[in-house]
């Protein structure tokens, strides 16, 4: 199986994800795992990744899709691969599919996991992270202990500020992918609201369905 995970930040794709994987016997590939092994592997995409990342600043579209070429093509991804974090956008998506087809082993289906934006805000920006054990708890669905709560920090990156900022570059680069799969035919929505149980039913039902 080829499969794409879409959903915007916060939606708890990573988390899914995990569950997914153990359940179709698949192998989780990241953005963020494919460019850290191509850059210690040492691989051409993964120097051209690192002269990128050294300065600072975003890594092409054509080294992200050289290194997802070369993920695809190893030996662990031949049983099937859930592709979380890629493509982020239609031309990554085009180019994807051009290297499935290329291989034959075309993409089978794509699950968004729905969350609304409101509630997203509510789930990073009640994060907080204890700097002593590295425990993370929420505000609102996981309360501290009250021996902790003082010492919590929340990241930077967990603001409402940043969060509405991600989700801005969600709805603006990666929502399209929607209607591009749905056009395919392999688009299944998915409810990603309420008990991570109850998420990781739909998804396997929609997936097996």
């Amino acid at each position: 199986m080829r499969l794409v995970f879409l959903g915007p930040p916060g939606a708890g794709k990573g988390t899914q994800a995990k569950r997914l994987v153990e359940a179709l016997g698949v192998i989780h590939v990241s953005t963020g795992d494919m460019l850290r092994a191509a850059v210690k592997a040492g691989t051409e995409m993964g120097v051209a990744a690192k002269r990128h990342m050294d300065a600072g600043g975003l890594v092409p579209d054509d080294v992200v899709v050289g290194i997802v070429a070369d993920r695809l093509r190893e030996d662990d991804a031949q049983a099937g691969v859930l592709l979380d974090g890629f493509p982020r956008t239609i031309p990554q998506a085009e180019a994807l599919d051009a290297i499935l087809d290329g291989d034959g082993t075309p993409l089978d289906t794509v699950v968004l996991l729905e969350v609304p934006d409101e509630l997203i805000v509510e789930r990073i920006t009640g994060r907080r992270t204890d700097p002593e054990t590295g425990a993370i708890y929420h505000l609102t669905f996981d309360p501290p202990p009250e021996a902790v709560a003082d010492r919590l920090v929340q990241r930077d990156d967990d603001t409402e500020p940043k969060v509405r900022t991600r989700l801005a570059a969600y709805h603006a680069q990666t929502a399209p992918l929607v209607p591009y799969y749905a056009a395919q035919g392999k688009l299944s929505r998915v409810n990603g609201v309420g008990p991570m149980d109850g998420v990781t039913e739909r998804l396997l039902a929609a997936l097996k369905g």
